[in-house]
C-alpha cells in the first residue's frame, strides 16, 4: 500500500506550519487528502471522480497541499516481515546531563535499524521504533544505541503483535 505524507495533526480551519497563502482548507481538500491517506496511488481522475471535481482541478489542489507542507512525500508501506524484519521494539533513550542533541540525533539516523525517533518529553528524551530480524539483532542494535555519546541508557519494550500501523483513515 502507498500513503502520500501524514497529515494527522492538522486543522480543517487553518493550515500548519508554512501556511497557505491562499487561505484555509475547505473540506473538498480534506476529502482529498482523507483518499490520498488511503490510496496514495490514486489517480488524478480518480480522485476527481470522488471528489465530484475535474481531474486539473484536483491536480490544482493536490499540488496547492503539497507546496503548502501539508501532503509532504510520498512512500511505499511495506510489510516488514516480508523483509525478514519480525521483531519490532520501542526503545526510549535517556540522555546524559551533558548532551549535544544534535550528535545524538546524527547517530540515531545513521542506524538503519532505527525507523522512527520522536523527541519526547518525560524521562526519556527519545522514543525510537526500531526494526530488526531476530533478538540478538536487537540486543545488538540496544548495545550500539548505548554506545552513543550522549546516551546515559536505554529502556526497550519488544512489541508482541501490531494491531494496525500507519493510520490511514
Amino acid at each position: 500500500m502507498y500513503v502520500r505524507g501524514d497529515t494527522r495533526g492538522w486543522s480543517a480551519t487553518r493550515l500548519p506550519r508554512g501556511t497557505d497563502p491562499e487561505g484555509p482548507i475547505d473540506a473538498v481538500d480534506r476529502q482529498l487528502i482523507d483518499l490520498l491517506r488511503a490510496n496514495g496511488r490514486a489517480s488524478y481522475a480518480e480522485l476527481a471522480r470522488q471528489v465530484g471535481l475535474s481531474a486539473p482541478a484536483v491536480h490544482e489542489r493536490v499540488g496547492k497541499l503539497e507546496a503548502a507542507g501539508v501532503v509532504t512525500g510520498y512512500r511505499a508501506v511495506v510489510d516488514p516481515a516480508a523483509l525478514g524484519l519480525d521483531v519490532t521494539a520501542l526503545v526510549g533513550v535517556i540522555e546524559s546531563d551533558s548532551v549535544d542533541d544534535t550528535g545524538v540525533e546524527a547517530a540515531l539516523r545513521e542506524m538503519p535499524e532505527v525507523e522512527d525517533c520522536w523527541r519526547v518529553a518525560g524521562s526519556e528524551g527519545y522514543v525510537l521504533k526500531v526494526r530488526v530480524t531476530d533478538i540478538p539483532a536487537l540486543e545488538a542494535a540496544i548495545s550500539a544505541l548505548n554506545r552513543i555519546r550522549g546516551v546515559a541508557r536505554t529502556r526497550t519494550t519488544v512489541v508482541l503483535s501490531t494491531k494496525w500501523e500507519g493510520r490511514t483513515a
